[in-house]
């Protein structure tokens, strides 16, 4: 994914939550996601998460 992908995607991810955090912890676990690609605090597509942040 591009930078401008991954920023369409995180602001089209933000705009369905509801402020329900039950409901959107999913979502906004996608968005932490792809900040994290975004930001390079995680290398693009790698499965092991980081063990920074504990994900």
């Amino acid at each position: 994914m591009t930078l401008e992908e991954l920023q369409s995607e995180i602001s089209t991810l933000e705009a369905s939550l509801t402020g329900d955090m039950f409901s959107d912890m999913e979502t906004k676990d996608k968005i932490h996601n792809l900040k994290m690609k975004l930001n390079g605090t995680k290398p693009i597509d790698q499965s092991i998460e980081c063990e920074g942040c504990g994900s």
